[in-house]
């Protein structure tokens, strides 16, 4: 093999592969893109929603064997998508009971509109989700039993005889993590519920004042967005081992992608999280994998230099 083709080879490889795992990426990105743009909350617990979506997509396939009967190909995939809907519930709790103490309409007007409790909050759920996690599934490393993770279609290009490998988990979830997106974005734009959730990021005050029950608006999108992330973390759990602790790797990617795309913008988040899908198997091909994290931020501070507000800075204003 010569090098050219090697070199094309590579950059066609990491293109393909930036792609499908952006996607991925863009719609854990959309999920606290979500939250922070209809509640005004800085979630640190929501690497921990992924790593949750990640056991439950585990243990309704491989753990308990719910949906083994399904076969090796459609369960994993069925199983994170249930997580959306386990987490979901569990995100409804967690602000009915602790979040909305911090957030919403009951800390307008105080001196910092409860920032500093969101902050301490998050952080404290982040805590106890991890160390809940290593307490209940132990540290031993899991993974999804699925033959798609180590296989491929292989595509023949005319670019100098070199060939591109797309790994099937990795193609397929990036598909389901598009459709999830465009689902999300079609209930935030065509339906009730969307319009009262994009009226109480507006200005909850005057949602108020037409009906809106705000506090019901902020416990819906901190659901909404833990699900959606639950999910990206099911879909990441058919091609990666993962750890209790593993929410820490990716909540620099989500927080990296959402102010890339533009604080508030959902559109913005998903182009975010797949520019940081790109910048990191770009890196792969010339820095070692524990540098890849830098590189992002690398980029991360160059845009913010030339574009302080992101990519759909002017979508802020709206979630």
């Amino acid at each position: 093999m010569s090098d050219p083709q090697i070199l094309v080879e590579n950059f066609l490889n990491a293109l393909t592969a930036g792609i499908l795992v952006g996607c991925i990426y863009g719609l854990m990105c959309v999920g606290l893109g979500l939250i922070f743009g209809v509640m005004r909350v800085v979630n640190f617990a929501q690497g921990d929603f992924l790593m949750l979506g990640m056991y439950a997509g585990y243990y309704f396939f491989t753990g308990w064997g719910l949906l083994a009967f399904l076969g090796p190909y459609a369960g994993p995939l069925l199983s994170a998508i249930l997580a959306g809907p386990v987490i979901f519930a569990g995100g409804m709790l967690l602000h009915r009971f602790l979040i909305s103490r911090v957030s919403g309409l009951r800390t307008t007007g105080s001196l910092d509109e409860g920032h500093f409790g969101q902050l301490i909050v998050t952080l404290g759920v982040s805590l106890v989700l991890q160390n809940a996690g290593l307490i209940v599934f132990g540290s031993t490393p899991r993974t999804v039993n699925t033959p798609m993770s180590s296989s491929a279609w292989v595509i023949e290009t005319h670019i100098f005889d070199s060939l591109v490998f797309l790994n099937k988990a990795r193609l397929i979830s990036s598909l389901l993590a598009i459709l999830a997106a465009i689902a999300l974005y079609v209930l935030l734009e065509r339906t009730r519920l969307g319009r009262s959730l994009r009226a109480a990021a507006d200005n909850p005050t005057a949602a108020t004042y037409v009906g809106v029950d705000v506090d019901r608006a902020h416990r819906i999108a901190f659901g909404l967005g833990s699900g959606i992330t639950a999910v990206a973390g099911g879909l990441i759990a058919t091609f990666l081992s993962y750890s209790p602790f593993v929410g820490l790797d990716f909540v620099i990617i989500m927080y990296a992608g959402v102010v890339l795309g533009g604080m508030g913008s959902i559109l913005g988040a998903f182009w975010g999280g797949l520019t940081v899908g790109f910048v990191q198997q770009f890196s792969g091909l010339v820095l070692p994998p524990q540098l890849q994290n830098a590189a992002i931020f690398v980029v991360f501070l160059l845009i913010l230099l030339l574009r302080p507000q992101g990519f759909f800075g002017r979508s802020a204003e709206r979630a």
